[in-house]
């Protein structure tokens, strides 16, 4: 747009949708990073999370033509990856495990504060990381939907194909759960799930 206001992303897909092809780039350009941090956060596995990424943008191409804004573009391409994820669950029938090399991976990476502190903010994202992977996988997507990818209940009610006081309750336990396991706030303060 030429007034200094982005385009929507529904404008951008319904542009595309016509022939634009710099308003696929666009709106491709402003989800690729938080989808694909969304599915390694998931599987834990570059090269899964990768194919897993590029399914999803085909399925996006391929069913553009008959894309309607019925609902936020962002919910639809989650909805999609939602989708992918469970059809990967369901033929899989496990959660894998974490790398065999994490640790090796995660001392691999430079630094520049002191040893002690790197000890420190690795050993909380272990722990959190820990704390997640002990959620049930509702509560677990509810969670990551929420703080990483900053969608509304809403959104997330439409992602996952539940109402809004189920994501909010999901989301409660699952906060609940994670102060538990982390020492942090007592239980039952959640502000995240009530703001919404």
């Amino acid at each position: 747009m030429d007034d200094g206001v982005q385009a929507s992303d529904e404008q951008l897909m319904l542009d595309w949708v016509s022939g634009d092809g710099a308003a696929f780039e666009q709106l491709y350009g402003r989800h690729r990073t938080r989808l694909y941090r969304y599915f390694l956060r998931h599987l834990r596995d570059p090269s899964l999370a990768d194919e897993f990424f590029q399914d999803v943008w085909q399925k996006v191409i391929a069913a553009r033509a008959g894309w309607t804004p019925d609902a936020p573009f962002g919910t639809w391409l989650y909805r999609i990856a939602h989708n992918r994820l469970g059809d990967h669950w369901r033929a899989a029938k496990y959660r894998p495990p974490a790398p065999e090399d994490a640790d090796e991976r995660a001392a691999r990476i430079p630094d520049p504060d002191t040893p002690e502190r790197q000890l420190s903010e690795f050993e909380q994202r272990r722990r959190l990381q820990l704390a997640l992977d002990a959620l049930p996988p509702e509560q677990r997507e509810v969670v990551l939907l929420r703080l990483e990818q900053e969608l509304t209940l809403e959104e997330i009610g439409t992602i996952t194909g539940v109402g809004r006081e189920t994501v909010k309750s999901r989301l409660r336990y699952a906060m609940d759960k994670l102060r538990a396991g982390l020492g942090g706030e007592k239980p039952g303060t959640d502000r995240e799930a009530e703001a919404s």
